[in-house]
Order: C-alpha cells, then structure tokens, then sequence
C-alpha cells in the first residue's frame, strides 16, 4: 500500500515551499520570493505522531510563468489534488482574503476533499487574529501558522494526521535505493523520470531549465520499489543568471550526495561538455556507484554503441568502469535496461567481502607488482579489512602510508574490481599505519 498524500496548496507566494521545508526539517523545495518558482510536485516522507505521509509541494494556483508553462503547471497540482487524502489549503494572512483565495476554495469544495485551512505568516499574535477571516472560506477554523518561524506548526500536523484515514497509517516502505538523475539542460532528464514513473510526473517542457527543485519520486515497477530524484539541469558556472539556478544547482550536487545510484544522463545529439565532465567529476569524488544514460539514442544516426563509447570513456575520465546504456526516453526504448543496471551496481556497491579473500587478493596483486621504494624504505602491505559499503571502502594496514603512490592506489582499486565483485562500482581505499603491539601489555 502506498503512503497517504497530504497535498499543499494555494495561490502563488502564499509560503507553500516554506511549510514544506519546515515540516521536512530540510531545505527540499526552493524559497524565493519570485511567484512561480516551484513547478512540479516537489515531496517529503514525513513523520508525526507515529504516522508516515507524503507531504507534497506543488505550483501556486493561477500563476503567470515566464515560460509559458501555466497548463502543465496546473496539470501537475490536478494530479497531487487527485491523489491527496488530504489538502492543506494554504492562505497568506497578512494579505487576507483574495479573490484567487475564494476560486480555490469553490475548487477544493467541488473535489469533496478533507481540507485542513492554514492562514500563514503569522508572525505575531495581532496577525493570528486576524486570521478569523479566512472563515468566510468555509472550511472552518483556519490554524494560523508561521513557516518560517515555526509557529503553530505542530497543531497543524495534529490535525492533518488527525485527518488521514485509519486504514491508511502505516510506516513508511522501506525504498532499496535512491536514483538520482543528473545531467545538463535539456538531456531529457524529466522525460526520463516519466518514462521510468508511467505518468507524467514530472513537467517536461522544450524550454531548457524547467526543472527547478530536487524532486523524489517513489517507484514501484518490475516489484522493486526506489525513490528516483529528479534534479535541475546543470550550466557553466557563467551562465547562472540568478538565485534560483544557483539554489538549483546547489540542489543538484546535494543529490548526488544523498543517492545511492548516480544515472549521468547525456545527450547522444550534443558533444559532451564542460557541464557533463564537472558532473562526472563529482561523481567519482563523491564515489557514488553510477550508470551513463545516453539518451536520444534514436537520433544519434548510424553510429553504433560500440563506436560510441570510447568516445565517452574518452571524455569522462575516471569513470572508464561505469555501465553505459544507451537509450530513447521519449520512445521509452531500454529505459528498464537503465533501471536494471542501477540495481546491479546498487547491489554490487552493497557487496562485503571476507578478510580472508581481500588478503588473498592483495597478495596476489603484490606478487605482480610490488610497490617501489621511496626514500630508501619499501612499502610494505601487512593486512586489509572491508570497513563499509556503498561504496566498499577497504582499510589497508601499511608500515607508513606515506609511501604508497596514487598510481599503485589505482593499481589495488583496478584489482579489487577484476577479482572481487565489484566490476562496475568505486571502491575506497584507506592506508593505515600497523599499531604497535607490546608484548606483555594488557588487552
């Protein structure tokens, strides 16, 4: 059974990003003071009072977007509407009642959901008063609240989980992997999302840039469920215009800190930039297992994958054991083949091995090539143990870490991933000085 959804809603500016952030004790949706900024259905598994929903963010009812992307926009609030089991319909108390107010609540009536009315900004004790007015919208009380400030934010999660139906609390599923999607502007990331989802979850547009937020996404498909994260289309540093691309972009590098799996989507129509190099620069720093997505497959012409991806490990160093697949969004061609191959280097990031068989692994690799003296002292390997996972991170016990290369690290990480079950993930490799041991001490 899926999570019951609690919907935001109202009018542009009203502070629906603000609630959102402030209940999900993270910054997930982006705060301007710009109407407009949030498009899709931005959301956050909450948890109050032993009840788990999916708290959803969505665009201001009756915006005026600068990318003519209104219908689309109104298209995605309709379907969190839809799908909510209960409405947080959000006003501004400081502006009162307006007319766009009052066209929202013969909307929300007609749709005979359980509406919980929340008058915000209300800062101070003179505006919580005057949040009576908001009565004249019919549905009851208003709770006045202040996002930013944390205020009567409480009594409204009691009444909305008050509000959810019995037979929908439970916990929240437990989701295998986080997926996030990355990529720069226009590489089809949202009709990806959409394509993996089977709804149009996401907006998708031909203007570069639409996605603004981080979006999580939760996914059934195939039995496997995963959370998929949508993120803003990447740019040179250069061209960030403004705050939003810049908060956008920020969202960005954060996901791929939180996924468990990177998908680095390209566009086979366009040579791979400057943007696609950073993306997949950080993704080896970070060590995040990931899958190159090459999208647009249907229109790379005559080329075939096999000529195709030299020219990819060509230009994304360091990632020359990453899975590539290549694929149409649009045409929803091998968009399960990307899905799959996520979960297989999920699983193999998620891999533990024996000290027995990594030290059996080391000491073949040294019978190979040892590493060189430096200074006049050999190197010398005593033992090794795997200490995490996602990614494998193996502790190399060493007589001075000092003296091992970066060179012979790339030498043991390339043999971990030959000999152990690691082909097609990072792995991390930490040198420590052998403790001592005193004979007689106690232990």
């Amino acid at each position: 059974m899926s999570l019951p959804i609690v919907a935001i809603v109202g009018r542009p500016n009203v502070g629906k990003s603000s609630l959102l952030n402030c209940v999900a004790k993270r910054r997930i949706s982006i705060v301007e003071p710009t109407p407009g900024v949030t498009r899709d259905r931005v959301s956050a598994d909450v948890v109050h009072d032993g009840v788990t929903f999916e708290l959803v963010d969505t665009g201001g009812i009756g915006i005026v977007d600068s990318d003519k992307l209104e219908a689309q926009v109104e298209t995605q609030i309709r379907f969190a509407l839809d799908l909510a089991d209960v409405v947080i319909f959000l006003v501004d108390v400081r502006a009162g009642v307006t007319p766009l107010d009052r066209e929202i609540a013969g909307l929300l009536r007609k749709l005979q959901k359980s509406v919980v009315l929340a008058a915000n900004k209300a800062d101070v004790t003179s505006l919580e008063a005057a949040a009576v007015e908001f009565f004249q919208l019919g549905f009851g009380e208003p709770i006045a609240i202040s996002a930013l400030e944390h205020i009567n934010t409480t009594t409204l999660l009691d009444e909305v989980v008050r509000r959810i139906p019995e037979e929908k609390r439970q916990p929240a599923p437990a989701s295998e992997m986080k997926l996030a999607i990355v990529g720069r502007r226009n590489a089809g990331k949202s009709t990806l999302i959409n394509a993996i989802v089977g709804e149009e979850r996401v907006i998708v547009s031909e203007v570069p840039g639409t996605t603004r937020d981080s979006v999580d996404v939760r996914v059934a498909r195939k039995g496997k469920s995963f959370v998929v994260i949508d993120t803003a289309g990447m740019r040179k540093r250069a061209r960030v215009q403004d705050s939003i691309d810049f908060y956008g972009q920020s969202r960005t590098m954060a996901s791929i800190s939180r996924a468990d799996v990177v998908v680095l989507l390209l566009d086979a129509t366009d040579d791979i930039g400057e943007v696609d190099k950073k993306i997949g620069a950080t993704v080896r720093l970070e060590a995040k297992p990931c899958v190159i997505g090459v999208n647009k497959w249907d229109l790379a012409g005559h080329v075939t994958p096999e000529e195709f991806q030299p020219y990819v490990r060509d230009h994304l160093r360091g990632l020359d054991f990453v899975p590539i697949v290549h694929l149409s969004a649009l045409k929803k061609s091998r968009v399960q083949a990307l899905v799959d191959a996520a979960f297989k280097v999920h699983r193999q990031a998620n891999e533990r091995v024996t000290t027995g068989k990594l030290n059996r692994v080391i000491e073949a690799a040294e019978r190979v090539r040892r590493p060189q003296a430096r200074r006049g002292v050999l190197p010398k390997l005593f033992y090794a143990t795997q200490t995490d996972v996602n990614p494998p991170k193996m502790l190399l016990f060493v007589n001075d870490p000092a003296l091992f290369t970066k060179e012979y690290e790339r030498y043991l990480e390339n043999v971990f991933r030959r000999d152990l079950p690691f082909s097609s993930v990072p792995v991390k490799i930490v040198f420590r000085k052998r403790p001592k041991v005193i004979l007689g001490e106690p232990r």
